[in-house]
């Protein structure tokens, strides 16, 4: 199939109409479109370019056992399994160039499980009843745009075609954009930052592109986390900057930015070289203050903005912190060691500030080197973890672990 096809996916049946107009619109702008019916009510208004029962079969179950269950929660997972696999097909051979699609929960739910198999940078544009709530159980860790469809997908009208003309018109622009190839020879460093410890990574990522790096650095909020240990999974860096494990005290603690418990495992898996720091750990963290959980009050507050409230982890908490770190560290595969600066882990954790709390950390540094494995190295430095100091003690230990790393490998 020639170049600059557009992936229309969704359910002909109740929405064909707004599809059909859709399609039109595309081809209109000198696309393609390649229309993939997930429907399963009623007959679809025209004829899809992959048919519901191929979606079906995708996902190892025929069309007709599908729709004889009845089941409308069992036959949006059964068509959100197949048209990811379609999808991914359809992107391997390279027959699709981006992916539009709308509708309320289940297209919402349909679609955007097959936009998470495509890779980042591929184009994907999801126009949803959904996309003014919480968008995190469809977004996942990719890079999925949403675009919020104000009123209903329920036929064309003076509100719904100029968004839907407007969700044409940008996933046309995505895809007709003049390519940007990109090609990097150096090895490519994940690391963690939040805004209190902005300073230190700054420094660390500036150090590491001296030395010939590539640094992408990951908001830690949860999100972020979680798209850092799934690209590490997939095998995207040569080593791991982790200077900022605040979302581990989120996930324990109950602040709302946890990457769930799963954090510090992906570089352990797969032997990836780490620095690992209790950056913000000090802090859990909550939405505006009449938001934080009753059970916290009389805790140390921060109000940063409006919407975000700081509390100051205690040293129980940090304990906590330092034994979770401990046992996902020991079964790591590859170098890892445990950078702790003794001044502070934030912004807020310093002489002065609000958050300052020598107790916390030591609770931290005890629990750790309480469970931690003796393959584990730890480095305690007398200094804050936005010092400059600090920030390049972290930079050179981790180029250390990676050129180890590849020595070894080139030596097999």
């Amino acid at each position: 199939m020639n170049a600059e096809t557009l992936a229309l996916l969704g359910t002909l049946d109740t929405k064909g109409e707004e599809f059909a107009y859709i399609r039109n619109l595309i081809e209109s702008y000198g696309l393609r479109s390649l229309v993939v019916d997930v429907g399963i009510l009623g007959a679809p208004l025209f004829a899809p370019n992959v048919s519901r029962a191929a979606v079906a079969e995708a996902a190892n179950l025929s069309l007709g056992t599908l729709v004889a269950k009845k089941n409308r929660g069992y036959s949006v997972e059964v068509m959100a399994i197949g048209a990811a696999t379609i999808l991914r097909q359809l992107y391997e051979k390279g027959d699709i160039q981006g992916i539009l699609s709308f509708g309320g929960s289940a297209g919402t739910t349909i679609a955007t499980a097959a936009m998470r198999v495509l890779p980042i940078g591929f184009p994907k544009l999801m126009v949803s009843t959904l996309a003014s709530g919480d968008t995190r159980p469809y977004i996942g860790t990719s890079d999925i745009c949403m675009m919020y469809s104000v009123v209903d997908i329920a036929g064309l009208n003076s509100v719904s075609r100029p968004i839907l003309s407007n969700a044409a018109a940008a996933i046309c622009g995505m895809i007709s954009r003049p390519k940007i190839h990109i090609s990097c020879e150096k090895p490519v460093i994940a690391a963690t930052m939040f805004g209190v410890t902005t300073p230190c990574v700054t420094a660390a990522r500036r150090s590491l592109e001296e030395k010939g790096y590539e640094v992408v650095v990951f908001h830690a909020t949860g999100s972020g986390g979680r798209a850092m240990e799934q690209l590490i999974e997939d095998g995207a860096f040569q080593g791991v900057l982790d200077l900022t494990t605040t979302e581990l005290a989120d996930e324990i603690v109950g602040g709302v930015l946890t990457a769930g418990p799963h954090r510090l495992e992906a570089s352990g898996r797969k032997g990836v070289p780490q620095i690992v720091c209790p950056g913000a750990i000090d802090m859990v963290n909550f939405g505006p203050l009449d938001s934080v959980p009753p059970y916290f009050k009389g805790r140390n507050f921060c109000i940063h903005n409006s919407s975000v409230t700081l509390m100051r982890t205690t040293p129980e908490e940090c304990a906590k912190i330092g034994h979770f770190t401990a046992a996902k560290l020991n079964s790591a595969r590859g170098p890892v060691t445990i950078l702790i600066p003794l001044q502070g882990v934030s912004a807020l954790d310093r002489v002065g500030q609000s958050f300052y709390s020598p107790e916390a950390l030591g609770a931290y540094c005890r629990a750790l080197k309480e469970k931690l494995s003796p393959t584990v190295k730890v480095v305690e430095l007398e200094a804050h973890i936005n010092d400059e100091r600090f920030a390049r003690t972290a930079s050179d230990l981790l180029e250390e672990l990676v050129v180890l790393a590849r020595l070894n490998n080139d030596a097999l």
